[in-house]
């Protein structure tokens, strides 16, 4: 069977963005009967960056319960924790960090962004996050990792790692290849600027956003006068149409388009159905959720089995790679 690897960093909860940038793509593979899912909430990457210490177990389970309230099952894919088997995972990425350079660390666009963001810690974690993010997926030999187009610099990444360990050590890494689901590669940030990101107050809808808070954040968003003799192509009107069509379908949208450029647009009503059509979607997650939240005991039990299962095919790997670069 082929396999598939995916994590989420447990920096607050996830957002629309999230679901259609990767979420989805995790669901449709886990029901593939072709492919071995591994579903991780990565904990080790959250350290790379400030973080709170204090709320990073609790932001940890949350990443859990959502994977959970998405729809993935357990009994489909293998759902655990990075951190519980930090001993394997940061063990290879030693090991992998042996065939990148510094250089291709630091010119990393991601590497570049986050200098910017945080030029006070700017440390060797953030170096190696890629790094890391290679150990992740090489360790599950996985084929396919379902995440967002922004991942693309780190997926470029592991695949390099991968051939440079298959040609120096003759393993046989797979080099993994980005997995996503039309239309969901890019979802537009609700102030016009930008995709949706947690990084950004004010620009997401979080999955656990009830009606109220979805109508009252799309209320804020930036528009026009609602008519003119071109269609924008950015900003906040572009922003609205594109969340249009992903929640409510291409026809909506082009209904929208030409009320724009002739009889002009109503964003009030527009938005009223947007909020409601975005609810329609996030309702049996919320439920699902609620459902989990209720049983802290499944929870751990389904962790328990996860990181077992994770463990059996890690140990594996790190064994392999050890030998083969003479270590054993």
């Amino acid at each position: 069977m082929k396999r598939v690897l995916a994590g989420m960093r447990p920096t607050n909860l996830l957002h629309v963005g999230n679901y259609f940038g990767s979420a989805r793509g995790m669901v449709a593979l886990q029901e593939n009967e072709e492919y071995e899912a591994f579903y991780m909430a990565v904990d080790l990457h959250a350290i790379t960056t400030p973080y709170d210490k204090n709320s990073l177990a609790a932001s940890t389970r949350n990443i859990i319960l959502d994977y959970l309230s998405i729809g993935l099952d357990p009994a489909k894919s293998t759902i655990f924790v990075q951190s519980e088997l930090a001993d394997l995972h940061a063990q290879l990425a030693f090991y992998l960090s042996s065939v990148v350079t510094v250089a291709r660390m630091r010119h990393l666009p991601t590497f570049k962004e986050k200098v910017k963001q945080h030029p006070e810690n700017v440390t060797m974690a953030l170096l190696n996050y890629p790094v890391l993010m290679a150990a992740d997926i090489l360790m599950y030999k996985a084929n396919f990792v379902p995440v967002g187009l922004d991942q693309d610099p780190h997926i470029e990444v592991a695949r390099e790692i991968a051939r440079k360990m298959n040609e120096l050590y003759d393993m046989d890494f797979p080099e993994p290849e980005r997995f996503t689901i039309k239309g969901g590669e890019y979802v537009p940030s609700l102030t016009g600027e930008g995709k949706m990101s947690k990084s950004v107050e004010g620009s997401y809808i979080s999955l656990v956003d009830n009606p109220e808070n979805i109508r009252a954040k799309l209320a804020s968003s930036p528009t026009d006068s609602g008519k003119g003799d071109e269609l924008p192509t950015e900003g906040g009107v572009a922003n609205l149409l594109q969340l249009v069509e992903l929640f409510e379908g291409t026809e909506k949208r082009h209904k929208y388009e030409t009320m724009y450029m002739s009889s002009g647009i109503k964003y009030s009503q527009l938005k009223a159905e947007l909020a409601g059509a975005i609810y329609d979607v996030l309702k049996p997650i919320q439920e699902r959720r609620k459902m989990f939240e209720k049983d802290t005991a499944m929870i751990d039990r389904i962790l328990e089995v996860g990181a077992k299962r994770a463990r059996e095919v890690a140990q594996q790997t790190v064994k392999e790679v050890k030998e083969k670069m003479g270590l054993a």
